[in-house]
Order: C-alpha cells, then sequence, then structure tokens
C-alpha cells in the first residue's frame, strides 16, 4: 500500500538563534509531524540536490544550525513514547524540549541526572552538540542517552546501542546533525530529587589552591570568576531531602528579587552599553556586580531542573572549550595575566567554570579525559556588538596550549586538521558520517570547516 504523504515546505522564513548572532535564510522550511513526512523532504532532497538541516531550540551561538536549502524544524515531533519505571528510562521524540520533559519526568518521580543551564532545547540537539553542565562524578549530557534511532540519508532507520549498531552509537551520542535525523532518543533517568544550592563568595587564590578539596565537597561544583579582579563565586549544589521550594536569602523579601533581577539586569546592560564609549569601565563594573549581587552567601532549595536552569538573561557571544582538569589552574591563571598585561583587552563577566567526568563519546571534549570548561562571555548590550577579536583570539591560544578541545555549539575557529590532534576517534567518525551520508546531504558551511 503506497500512502502519499504531501509535505509542505514554508518559503521566506528567516531562521535565527536565540543569541540572534547568526542566521539564515532557508529555501524551505519544514515542520513534520511523523516519519513519513521527513522521509518525503529526504526524498525531496535527494531528486533537486538540496542539503538539509535539522533544527530544535536554535540555541547554539554558532552557525551549526544554519543553511539556505532546506531545514526541518522538529518542534511537532515531542511526544514523550515510553516510561520504562523499573530501569528508569525514558524514551522520546527528537524534538521534544527538555523544559517539557523535566515536567513529564518529575509526574512519575524521575528526573535526568544532570541538565544544563537552558532546558528550551530539543532532545536530539542537546546531544548533538554535547551540552554539558557540572559534575566531575557526571559526564556531559550525551553521557545519560542508552539508545537512539536514526533516520539516514537513503531513508533507512538505524537502531542504535551499545549492542545495536555499537560503532554508529558512539558517534550519534555527540552527532552535530550530520549523520542523519535522530528520530527517538532514550535517556536513563534517576529517582527525582531535590538540589540544595549555596552560593558564596571567595577569592580566585582560594578556589585554585583547594580544587580538589571542592570538588570533594559538592557534587555540582561550579565557580564563577570576575575578570580584571581576585573575586570568584563559588556555587556548590547538592541533593537534599528537605523539599522546596525555598529561597534561604538572608534578605528574602521581594525588594531584593526586585533589585537583583530586574534592576540589577536593566543597570547592568545600561553601564556595559557606556562601556563599549569607555572600555576601562569594565573592571569596574565586574567589581561593583560582584558586590551587588555576589557577595553575600545565599541559600537555595528546589526541585533538580529548577536549580540546574538559569535564566541566560543577555543576548551574548560566548566561547568555552575544555581542557584536561590538571589544567585549570595554570590556564586561569594564563588567562588573569593576559588581561593584566593588556589593558586594552577587557572581558565581561563571568568566566564560568565547570568540571565533567570523562567517557567514550568519539566527539566528546571529554573523550577519555576528566575536563574542566572554561566558559568566556562578551555581552551586547541592546543588540550592540562589543570589540572582542583580541580577548577571544588570546583565550583560544591559551585553550590550544593546553590541549583544549572547543565546545560544539559555540563559535569557534578550529578546522579538520585541529580536529585530527585533538580527537583519536576522529577518522573512526568521519568514516561513519561518509557511510550514513555519502553525498554530503547533512552538511553545511559549518560542517564543512569541521570536515574538510
Amino acid at each position: 500500500l503506497l500512502v502519499l504523504v504531501q509535505v509542505h515546505g514554508q518559503g521566506g522564513v528567516k531562521f535565527q538563534n536565540w543569541a540572534k548572532t547568526y542566521g539564515s535564510s532557508p529555501e524551505l522550511y519544514f515542520q513534520p509531524t511523523s516519519v513519513e513526512e521527513i522521509r518525503e523532504i529526504l526524498d525531496m532532497a535527494r531528486q533537486r540536490d538540496k542539503r538539509v538541516k535539522v533544527v530544535g531550540g536554535g540555541h547554539s551561538p554558532s552557525d551549526i544550525a544554519c543553511t539556505d536549502d532546506f531545514m526541518i524544524q522538529m518542534g511537532k515531533m515531542n511526544r514523550v513514547l515510553k516510561v520504562d519505571k523499573e530501569k528508569q528510562q525514558v524514551t522520546v521524540e527528537g524534538g521534544i524540549f527538555l523544559s517539557d520533559l523535566n515536567v513529564e519526568l518529575s509526574k512519575h518521580g524521575l528526573a535526568l541526572a544532570n541538565l544544563g543551564a537552558v532546558s528550551e532545547v530539543a532532545a536530539a540537539g542537546v546531544i548533538g552538540t554535547g551540552t554539558h553542565n557540572t559534575g566531575i562524578k557526571h559526564g556531559i549530557l550525551p553521557t545519560q542517552v542508552v539508545a537512539l534511532t536514526l533516520l539516514t540519508a537513503s531513508g533507512e532507520i538505524l537502531e542504535c546501542s551499545e549492542s545495536i549498531n555499537a560503532d554508529i552509537f558512539q558517534a550519534a551520542r555527540l552527532h552535530l546533525g550530520c549523520l542523519g535525523v535522530v528520530l527517538t532518543v532514550t535517556f536513563q533517568c534517576v529517582p527525582q530529587f531535590h538540589l540544595h544550592e549555596v552560593a558564596f563568595p571567595s577569592t580566585l587564590t582560594e578556589v585554585l589552591d583547594h580544587l580538589e578539596d571542592h570538588l570533594k565537597r559538592s557534587q555540582y561544583f561550579r565557580f564563577l570568576w570576575f575578570p580584571h579582579s581576585e573575586n570568584v563565586s563559588v556555587i556548590y549544589q547538592d541533593p537534599t531531602n528537605k523539599a522546596g521550594p525555598t529561597r534561604l536569602h538572608p534578605a528574602s523579601s521581594s525588594a531584593s528579587w526586585l533589585w537583583d533581577y530586574a534592576v540589577g539586569y536593566y543597570l547592568l546592560e545600561f553601564l556595559l552599553w557606556i562601556s563599549t564609549f569607555v572600555p576601562s569601565l569594565v573592571s569596574c563594573i565586574n567589581r561593583f556586580f560582584f558586590w551587588l549581587l555576589f557577595s553575600s552567601r545565599v541559600e537555595n532549595i528546589a526541585i533538580s531542573y529548577k536549580i540546574f536552569n538559569y535564566e541566560c538573561r543577555f543576548k551574548q557571544h560566548v566561547q568555552d572549550w575544555a581542557i584536561p582538569i590538571e589544567k585549570t589552574k595554570e590556564a586561569l591563571l594564563e588567562l588573569k595575566a593576559a588581561l593584566e598585561n593588556n589593558p586594552k583587552m577587557v572581558a565581561h563577566y563571568p568566566v564560568e567554570v565547570r568540571f565533567a567526568r570523562a567517557d567514550e563519546i568519539w566527539l566528546s571534549p571529554c573523550f577519555q579525559r576528566d575536563s574542566c570548561y572554561m566558559n568566556i562571555i562578551m555581552y551586547r548590550p541592546y543588540g550592540k556588538n562589543v570589540p572582542r577579536l583580541n580577548y577571544w583570539l588570546t583565550y583560544e591560544g591559551i585553550m590550544k596550549k593546553h590541549g583544549g578541545r572547543p565546545h560544539w555549539a559555540k563559535a569557534h575557529s578550529c578546522t579538520r586538521k585541529d580536529f585530527e590532534k585533538m580527537y583519536p576517534a576522529f577518522p573512526k567518525f568521519c568514516s561513519v558520517r561518509e557511510k550514513l551520508d555519502p553525498t554530503g546531504m547533512f552538511l553545511n558551511a559549518y560542517l564543512e570547516k569541521v570536515f574538510y
């Protein structure tokens, strides 16, 4: 029985990522509701010799999701397909946002063991770029994936797991959107839990000298360093039996919330805008905001996903590289020295430092090594671009020198030559990609730099 599915693509749709730093105008934009429709789109692409890009939440701060050919937005394929209470696993369609999945899971008394800062991201996309959070006992988010199904360029559906298509599985757990369309993902979950978050001020010297202690003391430890100063905010997040949500702030009134978020937010944007004319103000701004928002101890208890997720309030440019964990102190002190020795170079706050466990995923920045992620940021006050090239290149130089690997979702200047040095399994990934997509249907400008 031949079922003809009519798929309609829209023309004239402008795609932009969340930070509005990258965009493209796909010739046709699709929002399929079934596997048959996706197959049809791939057939049409093959006939017309078009490339295809699949996109979820569009959060990646790079052009990894951009295309001028066909774009498939997976938002309508967002169901929870199966919850296995015994194994504590959930199978979902690739387009489901983690924000919806978190709520669904909590109805079943389950949760994801770790989440990134943002949950308005699709399951297939989260694993596609290697989203991570922090916690030296926890891997990046793709390590929570126990199975997935992939629709390849030829229209074949592949089931992948440790035991079936194992090679494709290790490639597809961090797939860069170039192996096919990820239809379903099965996550390993844990019983639902609450987190107790404590944030307190410290200094860069103290944290770097006692890094081991901090890593032992808290399951999800991170710290924020305020460039042009010694100021650090240490953040501990740990499972607790106390139920939330409570905000155990010394002045936990709505007035302090208003001050923190509303006033703090608008004031910061305004001051950063002024600093585009007087760059030397940035170090004062960083110090002032540390004093205003981060200089007292703050505690908070809530269900896990509400603590993991926090608002990225500003449009921003970001870079995020993973280096071997033992290089953390050296690399961060080098970045600090570079800023001190070059007064013209300014860096917005914070530099966010997080940690993740080694894994076996071929293109994971944590492949076979415990890692430290060092995330740098330049905000765009009122959408205005701030000169950042100097800072960016200095940072990349330090990261490369210490054996760093860039976060796949972020903008970086690496090419195939770099990746061949960085990733022992890079040739393996390439051979799987060439097998699954011999004509390069799923490539785009970003990926050409990676593979050619």
